[in-house]
């Protein structure tokens, strides 16, 4: 494994990357691919289609168990954990085409405002351009998004609204006038990311990505969510 632990922005906030993650990373995508086609998300603003893991998904389990037990150590050394619960495991792909986002879709997002929730992503192809990348709200200063920040963050949003109108089309990409860049890490095959999932994020997608609805094709990821306890 090669380990880079970044401290991002004005509140040092940790991301941890791992290349070579898993020695048997390929046998993940062989368990994706035989879970398709994966649904459509409704539940969140996931742009794209997310197949939930359980315990009855054999092979798939097993390799989010796996992830997890690699994990544990720097999930516990970086972010101070002496435990931690499995909320949530999935696979997903990108697929909704930029015209088709939503307002909310277009900008960086939280997935909670809870700090004990870490965001653990592990990229399973590579697909050239893509990567993670995280944002400062340029009038707030907000980077993570905690429970007083959130009400700062979305008056300033409806500010903005009226200030620039709806973002535009697409993925945000590098900075605007509303968020600014602080860390791009590029998506390769068996790269691991871990960091609390009250972030401001996105995915980065750029101008000549397929959007293949495929697991062995498109832009698989494994995703975990645990709550530090």
């Amino acid at each position: 494994m090669d380990i880079e632990v970044h401290e991002i922005g004005h509140g040092k906030n940790r991301v941890v990357v791992i290349d070579n993650f898993l020695p048997d990373a390929h046998h993940a995508v062989d368990a994706a691919a035989a879970l398709a086609p994966f649904p459509a998300e409704s539940g969140t603003a996931y742009p794209g289609l997310r197949r939930v893991v359980t315990e009855a998904d054999g092979a798939a389990d097993a390799y989010m168990v796996a992830v997890l037990e690699q994990a544990s150590p720097f999930i516990g050394g970086v972010f101070d954990a002496e435990s931690f619960e499995l909320v949530e495991a999935s696979f997903s792909l990108v697929t909704r085409q930029r015209d088709d986002l939503a307002a909310t879709q277009r900008v960086p997002h939280f997935d909670s405002p809870d700090p004990g929730l870490l965001a653990v992503l592990h990229y399973l192809n590579d697909i050239p351009g893509t990567g993670t990348c995280f944002y400062r709200h340029r009038a707030t200063g907000i980077e993570r998004v905690t429970p007083d920040a959130l009400p700062v963050l979305s008056a300033a949003a409806a500010q903005e609204l009226a200030q620039f109108g709806q973002p535009k089309p697409g993925f945000i990409g590098d900075s605007d006038e509303r968020y600014e860049k602080i860390l791009h890490v590029d998506g390769r095959f068996n790269r691991l990311l871990i960091y609390q999932g009250s972030l401001l994020h996105s995915g980065f997608i750029p101008d000549n990505f397929t959007f293949s609805s495929e697991p062995r094709t498109g832009r698989l990821t494994g995703n975990l969510f645990v709550r530090i306890t």
